[in-house]
């Protein structure tokens, strides 16, 4: 038995490197994670004085039809960055339903409901629809799922999830539950009236019947999907996208009854599948360990946005690199849970899994020390959330504007004392006082919105700003504003109004700045760069969202000051 277990391992290598691998590169190709949209087609914005008070701030606001041609370059936000995100949850969804696949609860079922299908008919082809109704209906359970959550807590809730710092730290507890629940403390049960009520329907003829056995594999096997599943809805329903819920569960189901639907067209291909044995308790485990990594994000998102500076960088480092290090000695047999199989030697597969594991531990060492990281940044907390830092220090970011600096940028700017300033930058987050203090030197703004969630914020700041062309323009050539939109600090009374945008009172930092790119800008994705003129405050260029080709953002900053140049 022990023998037929290593040997069977040979078959995931390649499945659990994706799986442990998920977390590094969830970041390829999420410029719009966090991202969503507001429709203001009947919005376009007009000038504010810098002595207007905050309150009036959303009133700057005109209507569509009284056109100015300086507004034409900014373009609301279209669909294609809202399609990139909901392709990406698809994928995260089909990644989660093809882990599922491998765990206890389902894999062992494979051949046994494949065969049933293809044994109940004489004809085959009557047992292949089946098999497909079946996919279908699994299919239609889990999108319902994901439909479910959309309804219950509303679009506009989920838009606001991924900020909120009570549901982060929930999402933080749920999490650390389901890693408890696949390290074997407990499981994770439906009330066992429910499967029953769904068994005793699986005898019914034609659809139905089949129906509530697809409905019956949801529910037994929920002790092992239900992380799972749990995981993938929290991402969805954090990542701004309404239909995100769905399309996650979409991919999931579809993950899921894909196999089952072409083992019963080649039931053949049963043969070549693996036996259930302990290599499936080990899929359990690893996603366990990964479901804790992925916990800490929310908790630092609830750290960051409530500025409580227990969780920096080189904290959260410390606790990825420990849980990879526990990761990499499980699978070298370091490690045992209760539920484990004996293994009497490591396979080679194994043993290469465990070094890229091991690899990656390594990997995250140099960030103790500052090392950016560019491939795990974007979920780090901010590099300038760390207390030792030698990397910083060595960015070269030109220096001519520290000899003729105005004596007003020597001040302490309006809310310094909250925010972490990237790349040593000294970045106003106040958009007036930046405005009055760039009118004054006579430089373009870039107002740079951002947010403590904004996963494409820390990536552009890791990755693009310290680039050596990039980085002098941002500290000599820009005044640099940043408005972080999900900030929870409270704005002094006087400051407080009614947005004539949302018809929202606006109480905190937060919300005046989604309120100002909003009203102003016609979206809301972050991160968002916008390219003003101070004397006109219109924007020079047509701004735009998360750009990681350092070459591509410098031209776009410097199409903005030959702009600036030429107006001026």
């Amino acid at each position: 038995m022990k023998k037929t277990i290593i040997i069977h391992l040979k078959k995931l290598p390649v499945i659990m490197l994706v799986l442990f691998c998920l977390l590094s590169v969830q970041s390829y190709a999420s410029p719009s994670l966090q991202t969503d949209s507001i429709s203001s087609a009947d919005v376009q914005f007009t000038p504010i004085n810098p002595d207007t008070p905050a309150a009036d701030v959303s009133k700057s606001v005109v209507p569509a039809k009284e056109t100015n041609p300086a507004v034409a370059s900014v373009k609301p936000a279209t669909n294609s960055s809202r399609s990139l995100s909901l392709w990406t949850i698809f994928l995260e969804g089909f990644i989660g339903g093809f882990a599922a696949l491998l765990l206890p609860c389902i894999f062992p079922m494979l051949p046994f409901t494949v065969s049933f299908f293809t044994k109940r008919h004489t004809q085959a082809r009557k047992g292949i629809i089946d098999a497909i109704i079946y996919g279908l209906s699994i299919i239609l359970i889990y999108v319902g799922l994901g439909m479910l959550i959309t309804i219950i807590f509303g679009a506009d809730a989920l838009n606001a999830l991924s900020t909120n710092g009570i549901f982060n730290f929930v999402f933080f507890l749920l999490l650390v539950v389901f890693a408890a629940s696949f390290f074997g403390a407990f499981e994770i049960t439906l009330p066992y009236k429910w499967t029953n009520k769904a068994e005793e329907n699986t005898d019914r003829k034609g659809f139905v019947g089949i129906f509530f056995m697809a409905a019956a594999l949801a529910l037994v096997s929920f002790s092992c999907t239900g992380p799972i599943i749990g995981t993938l809805l929290v991402q969805a329903a954090t990542s701004g996208a309404r239909l995100g819920p769905a399309i996650g569960m979409l991919g999931f189901s579809v993950a899921l009854s894909l196999p089952f639907v072409l083992f019963a067209m080649f039931p053949s291909w049963l043969n070549s599948l693996p036996k259930s044995g302990g290599w499936l308790n080990s899929v359990k485990v690893v996603l366990g360990f990964l479901e804790l990594a992925l916990s800490l994000k929310f908790l630092s998102n609830v750290d960051l946005t409530y500025h409580w500076h227990w969780f920096d960088r080189e904290v959260f480092l410390v606790l990825w690199i420990v849980i990879a290090a526990l990761t990499g000695f499980y699978l070298l047999g370091k490690l045992k849970f209760s539920h484990d199989s004996d293994i009497s030697y490591i396979s080679v597969p194994r043993l290469f899994l465990a070094i890229v594991v091991l690899s990656f531990t390594v990997y995250m060492v140099p960030g103790l020390w500052g090392a950016p990281l560019k491939s795990i940044s974007a979920f780090l907390p901010p590099q300038a959330s760390q207390d030792f830092d030698l990397y910083t220090p060595t960015l070269s970011g030109g220096g001519s504007n520290t000899a003729a600096v105005a004596p007003a940028d020597q001040a302490a700017h309006k809310y310094a004392d909250l925010f972490d300033k990237p790349l040593n930058l000294n970045p106003f987050f106040d958009y007036k006082e930046g405005l009055a203090y760039a009118r004054k030197v006579h430089k373009p703004i870039i107002i740079d919105f951002t947010g403590h969630a904004c996963v494409n914020c820390r990536k552009m700041e890791a990755s693009v700003w310290p680039d050596k062309k990039v980085l002098p323009l941002l500290k000599d050539s820009y005044v640099l504003i940043q408005l972080y939109v999900d900030d929870k600090t409270e704005l002094p009374a006087n400051e407080q109004y009614i947005s004539s945008f949302s018809h929202r009172k606006i109480t905190n930092i937060g919300a005046l700045n989604s309120d100002i790119q909003a009203t102003r800008f016609n979206t809301n994705s972050q991160p968002f760069y916008v390219l003003l003129n101070p004397a006109t405050e219109m924007p020079m260029v047509t701004p735009e969202g998360a750009d990681y080709n350092p070459d591509s953002y410098y031209n776009y900053l410097q199409s903005g000051i030959n702009s600036f140049n030429k107006t001026n």
